[in-house]
């Protein structure tokens, strides 16, 4: 399942990371792709704000990961832009942070193949002059059933 958006401004790229939240499940990884400016640090945002999250939400550039405690959830943000070698992540304890109870946030997975797990999520963001254009794919079954459910408010 594949679906396509265009967001116009920040705060309908906040609503669509947002809709995401209420419909992924623990466990599950997201992979952001895009070039800088795309607004995958502001998807996150809304996918947080979506949890109920209403702190400061930054890009994790120079931490790598930045992890936000729910009642029955941790997300994790990882912003892999400045990694130089994907094994750093195996010096951090990457396995720890995709488990069950979790979801996982990845902007810039291309920089930490092949130590990460496959995406259940993956979204695309580009640029372009109306705005943002976002193309969301599920890569398995359990991915294509949380995409059923996904509907913008």
């Amino acid at each position: 399942m594949i679906l396509q958006f265009i967001a116009h401004d920040e705060q309908q790229q906040c609503r669509f990371g947002a809709a995401l939240a209420r419909c992924l499940q623990k466990g599950m990884v997201v992979y952001l792709s895009g070039d800088l400016g795309a607004g995958k640090t502001t998807f996150t945002r809304g996918f947080l704000q979506g949890l109920g999250y209403t702190g400061n939400v930054k890009s994790p550039t120079y931490t790598l990961v930045e992890s936000y405690e729910f009642a029955q959830l941790t997300v994790y943000h990882f912003d892999l832009y400045r990694l130089q070698d994907p094994e750093e992540l195996e010096l951090m304890g990457i396995r720890d942070y995709f488990n069950e109870q979790s979801i996982v946030i990845v902007e810039w997975p291309s920089k930490g193949e092949p130590l990460l797990p496959p995406a259940d999520i993956i979204i695309n963001m580009s640029i372009v002059p109306q705005g943002r254009t976002l193309i969301i794919s599920a890569s398995n079954d359990k991915a294509q059933q949380v995409l059923s459910h996904f509907q913008i408010s």
